[in-house]
C-alpha cells in the first residue's frame, strides 16, 4: 500500500448515506465491508511501522544511553499524520477499489 498517494481526509467528514449503500443496497452490509477493509489496512500499517521501527531498535539494557534518533522521530510523525484506517477504507469504498462478493449467492447456485 502506497501511503503517500492516499487522498483520504484526515478530519472527520459526514458522508451521504445513499452513496455509501449504493453498491450493496444495504447500509449494514456496506458498513461491514468497509470495517473489514479498515481492519486489513490497520494491520498492514501496523506491520509496516513495526518493520521500520525495528531498524532503530537497540538491545541495550542501560537506561543511561537513551538518545533521540531524528530518523525514528520522522517515521513516527509520518505515521501519526496519516488518515485513520476507517477513513482510508471509506475512501476506497467510494472510489470502487474494494472487491466484495456475497457468499450467500454462491451457496444458492
Amino acid at each position: 500500500m502506497d501511503l503517500k498517494k492516499i487522498k483520504a481526509p484526515v478530519n472527520t467528514i459526514t458522508y451521504n448515506r445513499n452513496i455509501i449503500e449504493e453498491p450493496t443496497q444495504n447500509i449494514y452490509e456496506a458498513i461491514s465491508i468497509v470495517s473489514r477493509r479498515a481492519e486489513q489496512i490497520n494491520s498492514d500499517i501496523k506491520k509496516e511501522l513495526i518493520e521500520k521501527l525495528e531498524e532503530f531498535a537497540t538491545f541495550n539494557d542501560s537506561l543511561e544511553e537513551i538518545f533521540e534518533n531524528k530518523e525514528q522521530i520522522e517515521v513516527s510523525k509520518f505515521y501519526e499524520k496519516l488518515p485513520k484506517p476507517h477513513a482510508l477504507a471509506v475512501q476506497e469504498w467510494l472510489d470502487n477499489k474494494i472487491y466484495y462478493r456475497n457468499t450467500e449467492d454462491d451457496i444458492q447456485e
